[in-house]
């Protein structure tokens, strides 16, 4: 097996254990922390501000490198500005979130647990990922 896949494996089993564990997984914990108003449950605030901080030091660390720790070409974003599609996007992204309780990748550890709220989210992710791709993503090539 080729070694990036099976890092990449590895980190994505990583990721879903993260967020199985931490609740990110369970759209009622999830909608109680949307929940301002009501029975508000700020645990999430920490797992977040968590991988924000981890996000931080990695990317202030690898973040200039040209090649990853396994080779592969850093492709990081380079655009910057704030534009429709971005801001519409974020809305649309913030809409899905407190409606279904579910966020891409915890949508796809609820899909393999077998939770049918996550299908009907993860195919309806799928096609507006699909309406909405375009060749120009401002990545580095």
């Amino acid at each position: 097996m080729n070694r990036q896949i099976l890092v990449a494996f590895l980190v994505g089993l990583l990721f879903g254990g993260g967020l199985l564990l931490s609740g990110m997984a369970n759209p009622a914990k999830v909608l109680a922390f949307l929940d301002l108003a009501g029975a508000w449950d700020p645990s999430l605030a920490l797992v977040m501000g968590g991988a924000v901080a981890v996000g931080l030091v990695a990317f202030g660390f690898f973040g200039r490198r040209e090649r990853s720790l396994l080779g592969a070409e850093m492709r990081l974003p380079t655009r910057t500005a704030i534009d429709k599609p971005l801001v519409f996007g974020s809305l649309g992204f913030g809409v899905g979130w407190g409606l279904a309780g579910f966020c891409p990748g915890p949508a796809l550890v609820a899909l393999g647990a077998g939770e049918f709220k996550a299908v009907v989210f993860t195919l309806a992710m799928l096609v507006g990922m699909g309406l909405t791709i375009r060749p120009q993503s401002g990545l580095k090539q």
